[in-house]
């Protein structure tokens, strides 16, 4: 009897705690949604911070802060991409003077994102504003350099496939730049 009490007390144990387990990631995976949907690209902002959802709970500043990381992460990627494939046999004078700058410009954009970044663990109620104007000065910059590249790109009549390439990369990282800028923007009003 006793064997049987403890089993079934362990089972109720495990079955609330799993059941707190589930509601709170529910939670964390609507309070994602709900944030990503004032973003210019909202399907990208869920998929690119729903596998974070146990991290940001239902923080505004950690949510803020991984759509940055992840940001930063996806400009590293895309620098390192394109220095590579400028290094490619085939591509013309052109096509590697564009992915240069590209390289160049995407280098600035990471800068900008890491400033951002170490700036957010800044964020305190005495300086908040000033620190968010300052992280949403450096993202919009980064965004900026972003749409230089994809404009340099278009200038050159380059190939299909390494247009397209180029292009696909770069559209990503403007876009999660983007979703970034919203929620940083939204963090800012909901301080005020």
């Amino acid at each position: 009897m006793e064997a049987f009490s403890s089993k079934f007390l362990l089972i109720t144990f495990a079955f609330t705690f799993i059941t707190h387990f589930i509601q709170a990631r529910e939670t964390n995976t609507l309070f994602i949604r709900n944030s990503c949907s004032s973003t210019t690209y909202p399907r990208l902002c869920y998929a690119s911070l729903v596998k974070h959802a146990d991290f940001i709970q239902t923080n505004r500043v950690l949510l803020t802060n991984t759509a940055l990381n992840v940001t930063l992460a996806s400009a590293k990627s895309t620098s390192a991409f394109m220095s590579t494939l400028s290094r490619s046999r085939g591509l013309k004078p052109r096509e590697v003077a564009a992915m240069k700058d590209c390289v160049e410009v995407l280098s600035d954009s990471v800068d900008e994102l890491r400033r951002s970044i170490g700036e957010m663990s800044h964020l305190r109620n005495s300086s908040f504003e000033l620190t968010i104007n300052d992280v949403q000065t450096w993202v919009s910059a980064a965004l900026t350099d972003e749409s230089t590249c994809t404009d340099g790109f278009q200038e050159i009549n380059a190939q299909d496939n390494t247009q397209t390439l180029v292009r696909g990369k770069i559209v990503q990282v403007a876009q999660l730049t983007s979703n970034a800028l919203a929620l940083i923007n939204k963090l800012a009003n909901s301080h005020g």
